[in-house]
């Protein structure tokens, strides 16, 4: 199995974290080791890999929160285990309460608060980018935990690049245009550059750059990742799961 690792939470022994691949334990085609319930495939499948992905941090399903994501900026805090979330992030400070999000192409962040011993998980997307989704999840956790920003250390992993995200102008023009630039190919289509975006929200809030990490990783590019874009309707879903030890 292969789980794509981030090198700046490996300094926090109580911390773990992991990203899903499409190599996982067994190899079913078309999704590979997907991860989502709502795209098709088997639950049972699902069921398998989840159990065999969670096996890598000794947890089970009754101890990892995943949410329905609906591309909004809804931001849930647990405490417990749930299963009727619906949102696009989540914040915890249970230990061995680990925290998932589903991607395939979308930025997917995750933050450690060092200080308060709090994790948070965001998907954003376009939509979620637009609504700026990880600025409400550190105002909350600045409002609701206190949390400082020289605390919070933040991983922004594998998603689809600028060079291979291209959208309409509907889409393109809700942007700041140093986000987008004109497609070299497609008259009327542009490339938007989502990472970057969401990277300023960090910035923005003040969190010092030696505190994140950036993956250069395209999901588009790494065939070993999920994407949607290049696979369609074929495409599996990845989890990223953050969770603090006891």
């Amino acid at each position: 199995m292969l789980i794509i690792r981030s090198n700046i939470f490996k300094k926090f022994p109580e911390l773990d974290f992991g990203l899903s691949t499409k190599i996982g334990n067994k190899k079913k085609s078309p999704y590979f080791f997907n991860m989502s319930k709502s795209i098709g495939d088997d639950e049972k499948n699902v069921d398998e890999n989840r159990k065999a992905f969670f096996s890598k941090f000794n947890l089970t399903t009754e101890n990892v929160v995943i949410q329905k994501q609906t591309h909004s900026d809804i931001v849930n805090i647990v405490e417990t285990q749930k299963t009727n979330l619906e949102g696009d992030a989540l914040i915890t400070a249970t230990p061995n309460l680990a925290i998932a999000i589903s991607t395939a192409d979308c930025n997917n962040i995750y933050i450690y608060d060092k200080s308060k011993k709090i994790v948070s998980a965001v998907h954003s997307g376009w939509k979620g980018t637009e609504k700026r989704i990880l600025s409400k999840t550190l105002e909350k956790l600045k409002n609701n935990f206190n949390s400082l920003p020289d605390d919070l250390f933040v991983y922004v992993g594998p998603a689809i690049s600028q060079s291979n995200y291209e959208v309409g102008e509907e889409v393109a023009y809700k942007f700041d245009k140093k986000y987008y630039k004109k497609s070299e190919n497609k008259e009327n289509k542009f490339l938007l550059d989502l990472k970057t975006a969401n990277y300023d929200m960090l910035i923005e809030f003040g969190i010092p750059k030696k505190n994140i990490q950036l993956s250069t990783m395209c999901s588009y590019n790494q065939k070993e990742l999920q994407s949607f874009r290049r696979d369609k309707d074929k495409s599996g879903r990845a989890l990223g799961l953050i969770v603090m030890k006891k």
